[in-house]
């Protein structure tokens, strides 16, 4: 039973797990939109989503568990000075993982995993971006 078990092992040590955890997020939020696997971006959606709330609250309590979370200064100042002031407000839902189809080497599953507009409506233009899942059958 997985009763109170967060997150996805994805076939690796804690230690690997949380290095790629950083990874991703450092890659989300440098350059806000980034392609994965739907496994990795169901992992990191939630922390990313948890970032951001504390950012729109810079306390420095909160700078701190950014700064430990992403293990860069310039990438926590960014992070609370320009893309939480985005989502002030908005209560949740910072991020959006839209299906890209399959890789052609190990056909995986494919996602773009970025942040939304701070607005609350809907932004289409990252759907416009990205392209459409076309499956073939076998």
């Amino acid at each position: 039973m997985r009763h109170r078990v967060f997150g996805k092992k994805l076939s690796r040590r804690e230690s690997e797990r949380l290095a790629l955890a950083k990874g991703l997020l450092k890659a989300l939020f440098s350059v806000e939109k980034i392609a994965t696997t739907l496994a990795k971006a169901q992992m990191v959606s939630p922390l990313a989503e948890k970032l951001v709330t504390a950012a729109k609250n810079p306390t420095l309590a909160n700078r701190r568990k950014i700064l430990a979370a992403l293990g860069d200064e310039e990438l926590t100042a960014k992070l609370i000075g320009q893309i939480a002031p985005r989502f002030k407000e908005r209560k949740g839902g910072f991020t959006r993982i839209i299906k890209l189809g399959r890789r052609s080497g190990d056909d995986a599953l494919m996602v773009r995993l970025g942040l939304v507009e701070g607005n609350g409506k809907e932004d289409t233009k990252v759907a416009k971006e990205a392209e459409p899942i076309k499956e073939e059958k076998k």
